[in-house]
Formats: structure tokens, sequence, C-alpha cells
């Protein structure tokens, strides 16, 4: 029997969820997280999301960044990430959504979003493996077999970043949606594109959304940003999400160092991205810009 959570998530492409980080972690998490943000802007951790790029591969162009990549990295230090990643209240949600079970869960990406400091930094309106110019047949393709895999954002402030068109995941764009999303450049104001809302988390709250639901979001300079960014899969579909995973480069994940540091259930779902990753050979990326 569906649950009342599946059932709205099928139908808006999101739902919101609160208090999915123990009170016993919420503190560590806050200071994980400010380290590797000092540590990020220092220039010490290169695996992050530069200003100026708005998806993968992100480069060096600019000193300023808008995320942390691979924030569960040995190197980083920080074991709370992955034990918060695998935690039981989370893995529950995903497994609805999913509708799978435990033995079905694959680890995919962990990242954390943050302000940028030197100007004010925007993504255009975008689905996260669907090209901007995918034809109205290409679309819906696409869309019916995304349903392996749930994305999620967790704020640790108030976040207000998020903008999404509910109910965008299940058909192609109206040719007035076309309009603002075929272009490279972000939308000047979000709520022009017809059918957003923008999505406004209090700290400790997560909203789960299909990354195929139409969506953009803002980073404001001004208002600190630490948001928990991160996605699971079912492994039962096989590679359909290899693309929009692998393109994140995640070698490292493979080292040995890394599975010593995640509990049991963290090594099986590793296990299951590590054979899906054997599996295709040349990725590539899902978007430009």
């Amino acid at each position: 029997m569906t649950s009342r959570l599946k059932a709205l998530y099928d139908e808006q492409g999101f739902v919101v969820v609160p208090g999915l980080i123990p009170s016993e972690d919420q503190q560590t998490l806050v200071e994980a997280c400010d380290r590797v943000v000092s540590f990020t802007r220092e220039g010490k951790w290169p695996h992050r999301r530069t200003v100026g790029k708005q998806f993968p591969p992100f480069g060096d162009d600019n000193p300023d960044s808008w995320g942390v990549q691979h924030v569960m990295h040995p190197e980083l230090g920080e074991p709370v990430f992955a034990k918060w990643y695998t935690s039981q209240p989370l893995s529950d949600v995903v497994k609805q959504l999913l509708e799978c079970g435990k033995e079905d869960l694959e680890m995919e990406l962990f990242n954390l979003l943050i302000n940028p400091l030197g100007h004010n930094f925007a993504l255009r309106w975008h689905r996260d493996d669907v090209g901007e110019k995918a034809s109205k047949e290409e679309e819906r393709e696409a869309l019916n077999k995304w349903h392996y895999g749930v994305q999620w954002n967790t704020a640790l402030y108030r976040d207000s970043c998020l903008y999404v068109v509910p109910g965008s995941h299940r058909t192609p764009r109206t040719p007035e949606q076309r309009k603002h999303s075929e272009t490279m450049e972000p939308p000047t104001d979000p709520l022009d594109m017809p059918g957003a809302v923008q999505l406004t988390l209090q700290p400790g709250e997560t909203v789960f959304y299909n990354s195929n639901i139409l969506h953009c979001a803002t980073y404001k300079s001004a208002e600190k940003r630490a948001t928990l960014h991160a996605n699971m899969g079912n492994v039962k579909g096989g590679s359909t999400r290899a693309r929009n995973v692998l393109q994140h480069g995640l070698n490292w994940m493979k080292e040995e160092r890394f599975r010593e540091g995640l509990n049991e259930k963290g090594k099986t779902m590793l296990d299951r991205l590590i054979a899906m990753k054997e599996s295709v050979v040349d990725v590539g990326y899902s978007l430009s810009g």
C-alpha cells in the first residue's frame, strides 16, 4: 500500500519532512560544515562548485564557491557525514519514496551547498538529467524512467534558495516553460516561470525531490547557507542514473580507506554503487553551463 508521503511525492514531485537530523548530531554537523567550508574557501579543498559554473565539470576559474563536493571523503576527516547519510530515519524515508527495501539502497552523492562570498549566484531552470533542448518525446522518455533515485536538501539554516514547478516531473514542458528553460542564463525572477513556487526550509527540514522536476536556485552572498545536498538510488534501476551520479567523479569512493570508515550498512550501499560504476564505460555529462 502506497504511503501518504509517497503519494504526495508522486503527485507534486517533492515533499518536505522535518526532524531527520538526530538531536545528538545537530551541532556536530554544523561544526563539521563550518570546518569543510573554511577549508574550501582557504583553497585547501579542490572539490568544489565554482561560482560562474552551474554544472559539472566545475573547474577552477573563480576562487569563490557555491558548494563543497564529496563531504564524505576521508581526507576531510568528518565521519559525521557518512554517519548521517546512512542513518535510519533518513533511509526509512528514502525507502518509502523509492518503494524498496534496505537491500536495494545504493550510495550516490553527498555534497554541501553554501553561500558564495563575493556576489550572488544563480542556477538556470533545468532538469538534472534532461538537456534543455530535449524534444517533447525525449523529455517524456527520460521522465518515465526516472524513478530509481531521490535527491534531497537538508537545511542547517533557513533556506529559501530552491524554486520548483510542482508536477513537472511527470510531464514535458509547455511551450511557455520551454522559453524559460532553453536558455543558458539564470532567470531574473524565477517566479516568471509558469507554475513555479519558492520552497523555504526551516533549520532541520528536508525537501526530497525528483531531480528531473523543473527547478532552479538562487544563492545570496549575504545569507549564510549550509544545506546538506545528497541523493540515493535503488539498485533495481541498473545504470539509468549512472551519468547523473558518476559525472561528479567518484573514483575516490573505491579506495579502501573510504570503505573502512563506513558502517556495515554503508559498505553494502557502496558495493552497489561500485558495481553500477563498473557496468558502464564513458558516461559524459548531463548538462552544459
